[in-house]
């Protein structure tokens, strides 16, 4: 392996175990979002935070993804899907499916969405992906 490139696994493994842990602490307060409340902006920045923290998470994991993939098998993969199936096989992720879905979230994040959908985007990033995403900074801690 050249060296450059495990220092770069490395260097990604530790930002994307930083993120992973900012989400960990978003969930950690969370409380389910209520599509009937009338939040005021402070009511809402846990939930501002919390979103943005999950993005930054997606993000850094697929970029260590990338570098690790780099460093271990020397080429990089032409898709997204291509490289979520290699990380299940190493077993850092659970499911290239459930991570597709977790990338995709992004969009539904960056747009306007009606409350029920947000109570729901909150929903799933408690409920399934925070759980996913807790296994994979347990899986690069170790």
């Amino acid at each position: 392996m050249n060296e450059d490139l495990v220092a770069l696994a490395e260097n990604n493994r530790q930002k994307a175990l930083k993120a992973l842990q900012l989400v960990a602490a978003s969930l950690s307060e969370f409380h389910p979002y209520q599509p009937g409340s009338n939040y005021s902006p402070k009511a809402l920045e846990p939930y501002d935070a919390l979103s943005n923290r999950f993005v930054r998470a997606i993000e850094c994991a697929l970029r260590y993804f990338r570098s690790l993939e780099l460093a271990e098998f020397a080429e990089q993969s032409d898709t997204t899907r291509t490289l979520l199936n290699r990380m299940e096989k190493l077993s850092l992720i659970s499911s290239t499916d459930l991570w597709l879905n977790m990338r995709n979230i992004r969009n539904r994040i960056v747009h306007d969405y009606l409350p029920e959908q947000t109570a729901q985007m909150f929903a799933e990033i408690s409920d399934t992906y925070g759980p996913e995403l807790a296994k994979l900074q347990n899986r690069l801690s170790n």
